[in-house]
């Protein structure tokens, strides 16, 4: 079997039909198109191009640095996850996942992994935010 060779390529020199591929995918991943065919349309493309290219192209989603984990723990009280995640709203952070474990001695580890480019505050000032929570026993992340 050949090995399959990747390439990392700018989207301007590309034809359109290859970001037009992406386009359909992303709309019918977010559900703004109901189904293959309603995708192609509005991505301007035919169905065949897509069918033939569909698992062949992928759109780079960025460096691993533009992500950061956060680990707590939390009381078991109604409402401290809630609003740990307010905190992340607030600060602009996009949630990837949430990771909480079973109280044990009435505390819960949660672990965050969050998308950090479009934050409005630092890292170090989101952690501190996230320590005022009532709640909040510890928080680390990075």
């Amino acid at each position: 079997m050949a090995m399959i060779k990747y390439y990392l390529v700018n989207s301007d020199i590309l034809p359109k039909v290859y970001t037009g591929v992406i386009e359909a995918k992303n709309l019918l991943a977010s559900g703004q198109a109901q189904n293959t065919s309603q995708a192609v349309k509005m991505a301007g493309i035919s169905r065949s191009a897509y069918y033939k290219y569909k698992d062949a192209i992928f759109e780079y989603q960025g460096e691993s640095d533009e992500t950061a984990t956060i680990n707590a723990m939390l009381m078991d009280n109604a409402g401290v996850l809630s609003a740990v995640m307010t905190e992340l709203y607030k600060a602009g952070a996009n949630v990837l996942s949430v990771h909480q474990s079973v109280p044990v001695n009435s505390v819960a580890s949660v672990s965050v992994t969050i998308r950090v480019m479009d934050m409005t505050v630092s890292m170090d000032e989101l952690l501190e935010n996230i320590k005022s929570v009532d709640g909040v026993n510890s928080v680390t992340g990075g």
